[in-house]
């Protein structure tokens, strides 16, 4: 059956708008679409192609269990399960995890977790939610009311209700708005969709320091910034805060989807037997090809890596702005970086992101004020230089049409 990108109008549901180029096929950080030509890629799967494309040894897992054991449900228990439940706690804070099939999910659980904690130690009063303004939580009604984007949760009627938002990085505006019958606070130590905002140190051990006080959950979602991506294994290591529930995704299933929400025993306990469940969530599939990705990223030479990078990455992207002065600056950590845009180019981030298409680059936007890059953790050097090579055209080109 031939297929097109005209096919997409055709039969799907139109809330996506792809690019113009169907990918068919994925190497390391390069693509090939339909007519061969090549990609290099910049954009990771939206954070999650942690690895690249086609890693030799995660196919290798996925092929080895795909011949064993595909699913079971959670009437069973699976060794792949196992085995990665161990090595995510024996690697975190947490004592216990929990396994869906997305970051959406993974935080649904958390949120649902949190609100039967504070029930059956505090009562049906201690109840409230705080989160972030540009916080992204995921698209569940649940999660997508948390996350602090009204433009996402608007136009589906009533929304769950005692869930407030705050200022990231707003300790004042934070120290008013939590009480004791604040059950949870979410939010991500490194804002991904809101624009690539990292936190201010202090204003991340202020949270905990509240939390504490007013005996609430503090839940980081690492969804997007987990799994090596800022060069720590979980965003929350080079913080120097923990957290009492963590979510991870995305790169923790180096493509194959997978969500985990890791806690502590004494919470852990409030998600009784038929509480919460997922039919698919901890399949052998994934966890699998999970335990792989976790393997490779979990060692030395990969997470420093990512620094070496990272500052690769910094280097090359300020001589391209000394030239054609677009950025104001470049923000976030490791292999999630954002370049947001001066006054001059203010809301024009998508017409980077379709000049370096044109350029055979991949990228992303974070809001309509920063292009951002969250590739491969091994991403080879050379690929940096010809992708930012090529990004440096597309800049050229944008600053041309001007």
């Amino acid at each position: 059956m031939n297929v097109t990108r005209a096919t997409f109008d055709e039969v799907m549901v139109p809330n996506y708008n792809p690019a113009a180029m169907v990918p068919v096929r994925g190497e390391g950080s390069r693509v090939w679409d339909q007519d061969g030509a090549e990609y290099i890629d910049f954009a990771g799967g939206i954070a999650v192609n942690v690895l690249g494309h086609c890693h030799p040894e995660l196919v290798n897992a996925l092929t080895e269990q795909g011949n064993k054991l595909w699913h079971l449900s959670n009437v069973f228990t699976n060794e792949p399960a196992l085995r990665l439940a161990s090595k995510l706690t024996d690697a975190t804070f947490a004592d216990r995890v929990y396994f869906a099939n997305s970051g959406a999910e993974a935080n649904e659980a958390a949120l649902k977790l949190a609100r039967r904690w504070a029930l059956d130690k505090f009562g049906e009063e201690k109840n409230q939610i705080i989160a972030f303004n540009k916080g992204f939580h995921g698209r569940t009604f649940f999660t997508v009311t948390v996350g602090g984007q009204s433009a996402y949760s608007d136009g589906f009627g009533p929304k769950p209700g005692a869930v407030d938002h705050c200022e990231y990085n707003n300790l004042e505006a934070f120290e008013k708005l939590i009480s004791d019958k604040t059950c949870a606070v979410m939010m991500e130590p490194l804002q991904g969709e809101g624009g690539i905002i990292s936190p201010d140190p202090d204003f991340v051990k202020g949270v905990r320091e509240l939390c504490d006080k007013h005996n609430a959950l503090l839940i980081f979602d690492e969804v997007q910034s987990g799994v090596g991506r800022t060069g720590h294994l979980y965003a929350y290591m080079g913080l120097g805060v923990t957290p009492d529930i963590l979510t991870s995704a995305k790169s923790l299933g180096g493509g194959f989807p997978i969500g985990a929400m890791l806690t502590t025993t004494a919470i852990a306990e409030h998600l009784k037997p038929g509480t919460h469940g997922s039919t698919y969530g901890g399949n052998p599939l994934a966890c699998a090809v999970a335990e792989k990705a976790l393997d490779i990223v979990n060692t030395r030479e990969v997470l420093s890596g990512v620094e070496a990078k990272e500052a690769l990455y910094r280097e090359l992207l300020g001589k391209i702005n000394d030239k054609y002065n677009v950025f104001e600056e470049i923000r976030g950590k490791g292999m999630l970086l954002g370049c947001a845009l001066n006054k001059e180019y203010e809301g024009r981030a998508r017409d980077f992101l379709v000049a370096s298409a044109n350029e055979h680059l991949m990228v992303l936007v974070a809001g309509a004020n920063v292009v951002r890059f969250a590739p491969s953790l091994i991403i080879p050097d050379e690929d940096i230089r010809e992708g930012l090579a090529r990004f440096e055209r597309a800049v050229a080109a944008v600053v041309e049409a001007k």
